[in-house]
């Protein structure tokens, strides 16, 4: 929850010029600033999308935002089971699926985050715990839906934290998210993009992006910075 208008700008601006190459790049931004990022990126190589959507098409559901919402606003993605989400708002993995699902029927490109926390990467689970985010959203939506979407393994002892999964540990967990949907179909797995989301910074890109199965990143705090992100960018 980070922003405002004037911070915004310069920030925007600055990706919006600076990014180049053929990395692919977006910004999620807070609901207050769709129309603002919409206005700045416009026509630019760089997308943008939402934070969180609601898995409700319509309804009274009071302060709730649905996928034709964030269409509206020129929305290409939207996050779906940030960890932030599941940890302090209760996104279960059945809501999660469901938002999911709710994203793709808007028009929208899922990014599904997944990822195990300190406690149960020490008690030896993390494939488990990762394989069971996954599997709920299989079960809701299919495989074939992952053409459509992106997946973000964010391990959560890793996120603003300081801390940072090794390369060889984000690899061993990425590997094991596109062995997981080559079970289900060798095509999709294959084209899948697979984002590290946790701590990644300038000086650590290079080497994370350098793994087999590490397709990009999904970049909190460093984002803020625009020469940061933008080396991240190019790094990619």
């Amino acid at each position: 929850m980070h922003g405002s208008l004037a911070t915004n700008a310069g920030l925007l601006h600055a990706v919006r010029d600076g990014a180049k190459g053929r990395a692919e790049t977006a910004v999620c931004v807070p609901y207050p600033y769709l129309a603002q990022a919409q206005a700045v990126l416009a026509g630019s190589s760089v997308a943008w999308g939402a934070q969180d959507v609601s898995e409700h098409e319509t309804g009274a559901w009071t302060g709730e935002v649905n996928g034709s919402m964030l269409t509206d606003f020129g929305c290409t993605y939207v996050l779906v089971g940030h960890s932030e989400r599941r940890s302090y708002f209760g996104a279960t993995d059945v809501v999660v699926a469901a938002k999911f699902a709710a994203a793709l029927k808007a028009g929208l490109k899922p990014v599904l985050c997944v990822g195990e926390t300190l406690a149960e990467r020490e008690a030896g689970i993390t494939g488990e715990v990762v394989s069971r985010q996954i599997d709920a959203v299989l079960a809701n939506s299919g495989v074939a839906a992952f053409a459509h979407a992106v997946v973000a393994y964010e391990p959560v002892w890793a996120i603003g934290t300081g801390r940072t999964a090794s390369p060889q540990q984000a690899q061993e967990v990425h590997a094991l998210i596109r062995a997981r949907f080559a079970r289900e179909n060798a095509e999709i797995a294959a084209g899948l993009r697979i984002l590290y989301g946790g701590s990644v910074k300038a000086n650590n890109a290079a080497e994370l992006f350098g793994q087999a199965d590490i397709d990009g990143g999904l970049i909190g705090g460093a984002s803020l910075v625009a020469a940061d992100f933008l080396a991240i960018c190019a790094a990619a």
